[in-house]
């Protein structure tokens, strides 16, 4: 069996397993109290202190790095790029230097695989970046011609899932097509074709449903006046549409189970706001459907809010004409980040190579030989 070390650096704690196989025989959260990172300028600059704090915990704990055959870590902020695993180079390392991503601790995660690797003599990967883009060419364009959609989600997670099912049901996700959708704080809806996500709608940027604290979509003639109406700030609108939309607007709130409480006492506007978030993933998990035309092998719903019966039981009453709903409840990261590991170790998946350059070079060309418009 392969011993697999994954690391897991989020915004005030790192996450670390251990994993004998496909067994976790250990898992800690090592917490990061705010007024010591407090002393970094940039997320780069924790990295010496992150190490240590693994390196110590390990210690303490009797685990030997040096018995790992692997370093697995999450990967944010980093260009575009496929999915699978992507063993960690030269280039992978800088640009989680420079994160020329989003600023986001998952930056450090290939730079701390790989300093651990280059220290106990063993490999280092990433799994499933957070910048996973596989889409097809008609699910980038948008009526403005100087925005493209980009692909973004929960890739990690919601691969984990869709290879589980694939199992459970005796087949490979290389052949089957899945609508995954992932309910935390933020949604995502993909469509997974044959091993690919080709298409994908998020609600990080404003698309789709609304979310437990993202807005979704809404009409975009008024969003623009309510973007002039003197009412609120840029900062104030981004705001509301990546963090205190949705529920936290309509109900002061993010947390599912407090929701569910206050319908429970006959809280009707909640009822309201909970059932229409159901109806808007059912519409999402239909248009995935469409993208793969219809041939859809099944509904896979995930994350933190799939523990709620009466969410998934609303969804695939709204849904579950168009495949079996499947829920597996919770995030798989570390174990998928495990996984991904040992594919590449068994020899079942050949590891891919970051190159720094971008999946989709844009619609230029075409636009260069397209009519002039008046």
């Amino acid at each position: 069996m392969h011993r697999i070390i994954v690391l897991n650096p989020g915004s005030t704690s790192t996450k670390v397993a251990v994993y004998d196989g496909d067994a976790r025989v250990f898992q800690r959260t090592i917490d990061h109290p705010a007024d010591e990172l407090a002393g970094f300028e940039r997320i780069v600059d924790q990295l010496p202190y992150r190490r240590r704090m693994i390196a110590e915990m390990l210690d303490a704990e009797g685990i030997d790095p040096a018995t790992a055959d692997a370093f697995s870590a999450i990967c944010t902020g980093l260009l575009a790029m496929p999915g699978g695993v992507f063993e960690v180079g030269d280039v992978m390392y800088e640009h989680g230097k420079i994160g020329p991503g989003s600023k986001h601790p998952g930056n450090l995660g290939p730079l701390l695989a790989r300093d651990f690797a280059n220290e106990y003599g063993a490999r280092a990967f990433v799994v499933d970046a957070s910048s996973v883009d596989e889409f097809r060419e008609e699910a980038r364009m948008t009526g403005f011609v100087e925005i493209l959609r980009t692909s973004r989600g929960h890739p990690l997670n919601q691969r984990a899932v869709a290879r589980r099912w694939a199992v459970d049901h005796g087949r490979s996700y290389e052949e089957v097509n899945l609508v995954v959708a992932h309910l935390g704080g933020g949604i995502s809806v993909t469509a997974h074709e044959r091993g690919k996500m080709v298409d994908t709608v998020d609600s990080t940027r404003g698309e789709g449903r609304m979310a437990p604290t993202r807005s979704g979509t809404a009409p975009l003639a008024d969003v623009i006046e309510l973007c002039y109406s003197g009412t609120r700030t840029r900062e104030q609108m981004i705001e509301e549409v990546m963090k205190r939309g949705g529920w936290v607007a309509h109900l002061g709130t993010s947390d599912a189970r407090e929701v569910e409480a206050r319908i429970d006492d006959g809280d009707a506007y909640a009822e309201l706001v909970y059932r229409t978030t159901a109806y808007q993933i059912g519409k999402d998990i239909a248009a995935m459907a469409n993208v793969m035309r219809g041939a859809v092998d099944g509904i896979v719903l995930t994350g933190g809010i799939a523990y709620s019966e009466r969410m998934c039981a609303l969804i695939s009453a709204q849904a579950g004409w168009i495949a079996p709903v499947d829920v597996y409840p919770g995030e798989f990261e570390m174990e998928a980040l495990a996984a991904g590991a040992i594919r590449v170790l068994d020899g079942i998946e050949e590891p891919k190579t970051y190159t720094g350059e971008p999946v989709f070079p844009g619609f230029d060309k075409l636009y260069e030989t397209a009519p002039a418009v008046a």
